[in-house]
């Protein structure tokens, strides 16, 4: 548990918003233990508010009046209720003040209502703030596993989440992705996939959705929310491989955000990726001696082209995104077929290796995303131009 949630556990109900309540700001369960448990929000407003409007002093009035909205807000009651708690203490004082002007009565409730509303609002925005406090807490502990087992179960449990169970965690990147978004994500899972199948959180800048692995259509939810709020391009999205258990959501987690990096090294603009699909570039770079051979082995020789290796490395990327359509390829480049049928001819003379050959194909596409992950060619690539 954490610390904030510690000392919430400690925390009468009724100091929530602040010091103790008085009286006349208490629920008829608080003031009176015994009383009816049925009785409305508005009627207790009403019981509390009365007061305010009769007999405190213009200083107390205005104090309590913010303790009552601040208790309103603690207790779940909406705002509209309160406003009708405190109207409705307002009819019986002026019933029982039949004589009094009602300008008279006015003034005092105009303060009392103002008061209450604000006190309503600052303790809206403090649970608000606590809760995100203690979710964002939870996430933190549950992704690093820096906390007590079976504390750390106990409050899985308020958010859905089977510790023993499957979970897959895709996490969201780019620019505009804020509390707000985050919250209509959140809201939106849980209206599709029900309450308690996902839990959404900022961290580190990213929007990470952890999801029970059973779930189909979270990625494809997430991305229509997301270009809902954000437009299309710009941001991208992760998932990671389902796994059970407290340590399988730390590597789900891991697999996602090293979906988003590979995608960034090898310039890949699919808005959903799946880390399932990637497993052959973690292979490959895990021998990067090897891989390094292979892009100068095979690429090497494009350094001799007048211009360098960028172009034609630049080509090949673009044939490889089209498959291989060489249309598709002029297209994209901006320049004539016939442009890029010389450069591929060009490449087949320099290297002796051609896309369009079944047996060549492998190995000339694995040295191009092998050249993306190392960074080839850099700035200190040699390029000595030939005619």
């Amino acid at each position: 548990m954490s610390a904030s949630e510690d000392a919430g556990a400690g925390r009468p109900a009724a100091g929530r918003g602040g010091p103790p309540l008085p009286a006349a700001a208490q629920t008829p369960a608080q003031a009176d233990p015994g009383g009816d448990p049925t009785r409305t929000a508005g009627g207790w407003l009403a019981d509390a508010a009365h007061p305010l409007l009769v007999d405190a002093d213009p200083a107390r009035r205005l104090v309590d009046a913010g303790r009552l909205g601040a208790r309103a807000a603690a207790d779940s009651v909406s705002l509209a209720g309160l406003v009708d708690g405190v109207l409705a203490a307002a009819d019986r004082a002026a019933a029982e003040r039949p004589a009094e002007p009602a300008a008279r009565l006015m003034g005092r409730l105009r303060p009392v209502m103002t008061a209450a509303v604000a006190g309503y609002q600052r303790q809206a925005r403090s649970e608000l703030s606590r809760r995100d406090h203690e979710r964002d807490q939870f996430v933190t502990d549950l992704l690093t596993g820096h906390t007590d087992p079976g504390r750390l179960a106990a409050r899985a449990q308020r958010y859905g989440i089977r510790l023993s169970g499957e979970h897959v965690v895709a996490v969201a990147r780019g620019p505009g992705l804020d509390r707000h978004v985050m919250q209509a994500v959140d809201e939106a899972l849980a209206a599709r996939f029900g309450a308690g199948n996902s839990l959404t959180v900022l961290r580190d800048g990213d929007l990470v959705c952890i999801c029970a692995g059973g779930l189909r259509g979270v990625s494809a939810e997430l991305a229509h929310r997301l270009l809902a709020h954000l437009g299309a391009g710009g941001w991208q999205v992760g998932v990671g491989r389902p796994h059970a258990g407290v340590h399988g959501l730390t590597t789900s987690l891991q697999e996602a955000r090293n979906t988003l990096d590979l995608a960034a090294r090898l310039g890949f603009g699919t808005p959903v990726l799946h880390a399932a699909d990637l497993l052959v570039f973690p292979v490959l770079l895990r021998d990067r001696d090897a891989i390094t051979d292979l892009v100068h082995t095979v690429l090497g020789p494009l350094t001799r082209a007048r211009g360098g290796a960028q172009p034609l490395l630049d080509t090949l990327t673009v044939l490889f995104e089209q498959q291989g359509n060489q249309t598709a390829t002029a297209r994209a480049l901006h320049v004539s077929v016939r442009a890029v049928t010389y450069r591929l001819d060009r490449i087949k003379a320099l290297t002796g290796y051609h896309p369009s050959e079944p047996t060549q194909r492998f190995t000339l596409h694995t040295a191009v995303l092998g050249a993306k992950l190392i960074g080839w060619p850099g700035p200190d690539t040699g390029v000595r131009p030939q005619g």
